[in-house]
Formats: structure tokens, C-alpha cells, sequence
């Protein structure tokens, strides 16, 4: 198989000349299709999640029993027992989702990191 190479200017004309042909509706191979978007936007999440509001995605999900690194975002709530104080929802800059959870209590404040739906580390400041 032998492949030519062609110049700029070359290439121009043909692109040109194309272009410019007779035929109103472009053909197949003169049309450029962009690729399909991925339709996975964000990270992959295991098991239902909060939203902004502090709700859960699911009710009755989870199985943990006590607050300790690793559970979701649900079982936290959910052992809580009561929607948390406020919730903030976003992505790291490596593509990873962090949601922070705040509960004020009276014997004060607790905030929750979660990083993809884990449990990350406890704050009481």
C-alpha cells in the first residue's frame, strides 16, 4: 500500500474542491462526527448518597452500627438519628466526590468528611 502525502496547499484545494462540489448534502465520509460525551459524569459512588438538603437518595439503606471511618454518607444520618445541620456537596480536583457533614448539638459541633461515600475523618472543633 502506498500512501501520498499531500502539502498544504494541496490539501486545501481538496478540502476546497470538496466543498464547493455540485451535490447540496454532504456525503458520509465528508462529514466529521464528533465523539459521543461519556456518560458517566463524576465519580462512580457506591450505595445511596446525601444530597445538598441532607436527605438521603434511599431510605432503609445501611447497615452500620456505629460511626466509625469507612461508613456512607446514609449511615451516618441514619445513626445520627436526626438530618444533620448542613451539608456541603462537591469534587475534589481529582475527581473525586467530598461532602462535609455538620451536626450542632448542644455539647457542640461535629463535621463529618466523606470522600466517595466513605467516611474520611471526624472534626470536633
Amino acid at each position: 500500500m502506498r500512501i501520498k502525502v499531500l502539502s498544504g496547499v494541496a490539501f486545501m484545494a481538496l478540502v476546497l474542491a470538496a466543498c464547493t462540489s455540485t451535490s447540496s448534502a454532504p456525503t458520509a465520509s465528508a462529514v466529521a462526527t464528533a465523539p459521543a460525551p461519556s456518560a458517566r459524569l463524576g465519580p462512580v459512588i457506591d450505595g445511596p448518597t446525601l444530597g445538598p438538603d441532607g436527605r438521603c437518595t434511599v431510605t432503609g439503606f445501611g447497615t452500620a452500627t456505629a460511626i466509625e471511618p469507612g461508613i456512607t454518607e446514609c449511615d451516618l444520618v441514619r445513626l445520627k438519628g436526626k438530618p444533620a445541620t448542613d451539608v456541603l456537596v462537591g469534587e475534589s480536583g481529582k475527581g473525586q466526590r467530598e461532602v462535609q457533614v455538620l451536626y450542632s448539638e448542644p455539647g457542640g459541633r461535629e463535621l463529618y468528611f466523606f470522600v466517595n461515600n466513605r467516611l474520611d475523618r471526624v472534626v470536633k472543633p
